[in-house]
């Protein structure tokens, strides 16, 4: 996969990630367009659930501003600040290019996904 790139947008505003090559982000391509309902978690990251899970592969501990992740089967997030998680870990689907403190405020919000042109 030549560095796929998504849209993400919301009413909050709208960010480009580029995604890495792995099985979960073309599985997370074949998916596209999806809608999904985010809600705020730990204030630091938005999460929601995708409508199937994706491919396990290699998980990681730590986290950037701006990574795309994926916490179990089918959790799909974006972290608007950098941490840590525990054990088992998150898949790392891709990053975010555009300001993603747009998504660094309480409550829930509802993105779009789609390939970016």
């Amino acid at each position: 996969m030549a560095q796929e790139r998504i849209r993400i947008s919301s009413d909050w505003g709208e960010v480009t990630a580029e995604l890495i090559d792995n099985e979960a982000t073309k599985a997370l391509v074949k998916m596209l367009p999806l809608t999904i309902e985010m809600r705020d978690h730990l204030r630091q990251e938005k999460t929601g659930n995708l409508p199937s899970p994706l491919p396990a592969v290699e998980r990681q501990l730590d986290f950037s501003v701006g990574a795309l992740g994926l916490w179990s089967a089918n959790h799909f997030v974006i972290y608007y600040r950098e941490g840590r998680v525990p054990l088992p870990g998150i898949i790392l689907l891709g990053r975010v290019k555009g300001d993603v403190s747009i998504f660094d405020r309480p409550g829930s919000v509802r993105i779009n996904v789609e390939r970016a042109q």
